[in-house]
């Protein structure tokens, strides 16, 4: 009878889904979208060709933050086409009564970090948005995946899309982390040993202690990655971690429509028996600090490692635009530039962690680091509990909100041929501008690389 048992994924996708068509895809309600300047102006576009309204603005949410400078940001933006896209998102949003957290108001940020921070992210939700990383929000048990520009138009137009339904996997991780191992770990651990593309076609739920005993910003940081293994997103059941987290904020429901909320959110949980299409599982004391030495996220090692020497062409192809070489040591590479920041790791635990470790020390005088907050509410945090005075004392520099530095979308570029160790989620070839060269790590390893200039060996770690 094992048909009856649901996952998580089946049970918040099917309580979605508005109509099938035989033997093809299903119409699927989208309670929230989430918009922001980059993939939005030609759905916009799109819609006023056919003569089509915004059906239900209210349950838009937009925000500028790809193409935003974080220097300067109450002066006009330098470069045109950014300042074009963020003053378009500026119009559109007037002209179609959506809401926008624009450069200057309280709440702008990135996308995926403002949502969750608000409120607005809940478990049991429907979210899209144009931008592959709302991945993240299934964190708190809502199937949440990026569209495309046409999509954009679809949900604008309908609240609606026409989806085929993705298989389910699950990746179970029990036991006790090993010191300093943090979610990116995990997250860049798993991803190279799945692949890049070993969850193409799922929605992957994560479970097991390591999640169950992870805060919601570790959470995010893991279903952050999942599209980095191919996956559609990815999800961690609703449990009183999420509550806590929820309740309160902005957006959250109060009073009795709470207490109903988190009693539907208590049946979300995968039934007990019910059946993946795919599994697998780790151990944690397998999982130690991650960095990566390729273009793909797969390219992971754990700091205790060499550089593994190439097994075909496309290796040894990511390994000569890196400037590396099979067998290497990794403390041999000179690292001149440390980013923390992006949708992966720019929440105010992220930050408190590094400067945990960065207070007394000072960053190596060859190092430029960035400290770019996710959202004007994290930036706040950071000054609130004075780790602004621990980063400027140590020589980093703050930035203000936005993507900055994780995509060659803004000022904050990576020099050609310079090695960047960053919390961001890719580490394609240009990814942080042409020629740049990006070491995927956790925001604890990234500061440890600040303060050393290196990736430092492991026994350093520690």
């Amino acid at each position: 009878m094992s048909n009856h048992k649901k996952t998580l994924f089946d049970k918040v996708w099917d309580a979605h889904v508005v109509e099938t068509v035989p033997d093809g895809p299903q119409i699927i309600y989208i309670d929230k979208h989430l918009i922001h300047e980059v993939t939005s102006p030609q759905a916009f576009v799109e819609l006023e060709s056919r003569n089509l309204e915004i059906f239900r603005p209210k349950q838009i949410v937009a925000t500028a933050d790809h193409n935003v400078p974080t220097l300067n940001q109450e002066l006009p933006i330098r470069d045109e086409l950014s300042r074009n896209q963020v003053e378009q998102l500026t119009l559109n949003c007037d002209k179609n009564n959506i809401e926008l957290y624009g450069l200057g108001h309280q709440y702008q940020g990135i996308v995926h970090i403002i949502a969750p921070e608000l409120g607005v992210t809940q478990p049991g939700m429907s979210i899209v948005c144009g931008d592959s990383h709302t991945s993240t929000h299934g964190a708190f048990g809502s199937i949440a995946f990026g569209i495309g520009t046409s999509q954009v138009a679809q949900v604008f137009a309908s609240q609606c899309l026409l989806l085929n339904k993705p298989k389910s996997m699950r990746i179970t991780v029990n036991g006790k982390l090993n010191q300093n191992v943090q979610p990116k770990d995990v997250i860049l651990y798993i991803i190279s040993k799945v692949g890049t593309d070993g969850g193409t076609g799922f929605f992957c739920e994560y479970a097991g202690s390591v999640f169950e005993e992870m805060s919601m910003e570790g959470r995010m940081t893991v279903c952050n990655m999942s599209i980095e293994m191919g996956a559609r997103g990815g999800m961690i059941a609703p449990d009183e971690t999420t509550f806590d987290y929820v309740k309160g904020r902005t957006f959250a429901p109060k009073g009795e429509e709470w207490e109903e909320k988190v009693a539907y959110w208590k049946t979300l949980p995968t039934d007990e028996g019910a059946e993946f299409d795919e599994e697998f599982s780790f151990n944690s004391e397998d999982i130690f600090p991650m960095v990566t030495y390729g273009t793909n996220p797969g390219m992971g090692i754990s700091v205790a490692q060499n550089i593994p020497f190439p097994q075909n062409d496309s290796e040894e192809k990511a390994l000569k635009y890196m400037g590396l070489k099979g067998g290497q040591a990794l403390s041999d590479i000179k690292v001149n530039y440390v980013f923390i920041g992006s949708c992966t790791n720019a929440r105010i635990e992220d930050f408190r962690s590094a400067a945990d470790y960065i207070k007394g020390k000072t960053k190596s005088d060859h190092v430029t680091a960035l400290i770019v907050p996710g959202s004007q509410q994290v930036a706040k945090q950071i000054y609130e509990e004075g780790l602004d005075e621990i980063f400027n004392e140590a020589g980093f520099q703050i930035r203000q909100p936005g993507c900055s530095a994780c995509l060659a979308m803004n000022d904050d570029k990576i020099p050609e041929g310079e090695y960047c160790v960053s919390t961001s989620n890719r580490n394609f070839e240009g990814r942080q501008g042409q020629g740049a060269r990006t070491i995927l790590a956790s925001p604890l390893t990234a500061a440890k690389v600040a303060v050393e200039g290196r990736i430092p060996m492991y026994e350093n770690l520690n």
